[in-house]
């Protein structure tokens, strides 16, 4: 049996994403053999991270500082504007840096289901750096959700009569996919996103 501390340890590790209550103890044991050196450093680096870490009034990115390191480069695309929906998204897409533009973080996603209203994600923000001038285009990448789907029709409801060219990520079947794995969902948003074959 452990001591009280560790399973209130235990238990506040299994709270994280992507682990459970076995995955968390054995991180704590692992912590516990090495309390000198990696213990150590982890509540250090957590310690910082409490204290340093701002979200962006720009975008809602986290950073360490504000304007957050990608709405503070100059070397960014200020024409373009990808629209996610939480930080992990923007953190995924700009990681593969393949969008040269800035971001901004809805927080969330429209869902009658868990009461999640316009009111609650940052979509005001969104519309209003739009309606400032200086973007081109905004990238809605939302999840193929059901949600993710409704929250960027109703984004487009709220831009349209702005001068602003508005497009969606590709959906559809992904690189080294077989059809006869995948779901009905994904072969029919590839078969409606289907192109010409050039010759």
């Amino acid at each position: 049996m452990a001591s009280q501390e560790i399973e209130t340890l235990t238990a506040a590790l299994a709270r994280l994403p992507g682990l459970g209550p076995r995955s968390a103890r054995r991180a704590v044991l692992w912590l516990l053999k090495r309390r000198e050196t990696a213990l150590a450093e982890l509540l250090e680096t957590l310690g910082q991270v409490r204290e340093r870490l701002v979200e962006c009034h720009i975008c809602g990115n986290v950073d360490t500082q504000d304007p957050c390191a990608i709405c503070a480069d100059p070397r960014r695309d200020q024409r373009g504007l990808c629209v996610v929906e939480e930080v992990a998204d923007l953190w995924a897409l700009d990681r593969a840096r393949l969008f040269t533009g800035r971001y901004h973080v809805l927080g969330g996603r429209l869902s009658a289901l868990d009461g999640v209203r316009p009111e609650d994600l940052l979509i005001g923000p969104l519309i209003a750096r739009v309606a400032a001038g200086g973007i081109d285009e905004v990238v809605l990448a939302m999840n193929a959700t059901l949600e993710g789907q409704t929250t960027a029709h109703y984004i487009v409801e709220r831009l349209e009569g702005l001068p602003v060219r508005i497009t969606q990520l590709a959906h559809g079947l992904p690189v080294g996919g077989e059809l006869d794995y995948l779901d009905e969902g994904t072969l029919a948003q590839a078969l409606r996103a289907r192109r010409p074959v050039s010759q």
